[in-house]
């Protein structure tokens, strides 16, 4: 699989659908035990992160979810935070999300999200620049459509800003 060119954030991959569900049937689904399943991470048409996990964790609507292979299927919403993956091989990998879907289909987790960053990749100064510019648009709000975007902004940043403390702390 190569990289193709689109408009995915910068380090993302973007992938050809049927060459990755083709190695998917093949040299993947070889590697996967009992205690593994394939994990995803999908933003803007890319894929951020894709590995063979043991454990899976990241914020849900009503709380943290963990999510281990045979895990029963799912679809929820998820919010802005980090996705932690134990890997396979007992690494981890953090990705930041700004909210979006979790599915967990026999075998699979996939993560959607508008915006995903890798842990590696978040950048203190332009998360505290972005947070900045929001706490300034939620002063100057001048309607409830323009307040409410505001403050959404700033629980994404905010939650930018813990993901990366999280990640550094980790390291």
């Amino acid at each position: 699989m190569s990289p193709t060119s689109s408009t995915a954030p910068a380090g993302a991959l973007t992938l050809d659908a049927e060459a990755l569900y083709r190695e998917l049937l093949s040299g993947v689904r070889a590697l996967r035990t009992p205690q593994t399943q394939l994990a995803g991470i999908a933003s803007g048409g890319a894929w951020l992160a894709e590995r063979l996990q043991q454990d899976l964790a990241l914020p849900g609507e009503a709380g943290e979810l963990g999510i281990y292979p045979r895990h029963t299927p799912l679809i929820t919403r998820i919010r802005p935070g980090s996705v932690r993956i134990e890997t396979a091989d007992g690494g981890e990998e953090f990705v930041f999300v700004a909210g979006g879907i979790l599915e967990v289909q026999p075998g699979s987790v996939t993560v959607l999200s508008d915006t995903a960053i890798r842990g590696k990749d978040l950048d203190d100064e332009k998360a505290a620049a972005a947070r900045a510019a929001a706490e300034e648009a939620l002063k100057n709000a001048k309607s409830d459509v323009d307040f409410a975007k505001a403050q959404s902004e700033l629980a994404v940043m905010a939650a930018q800003i813990a993901a990366l403390r999280k990640f550094r702390q980790k390291r």
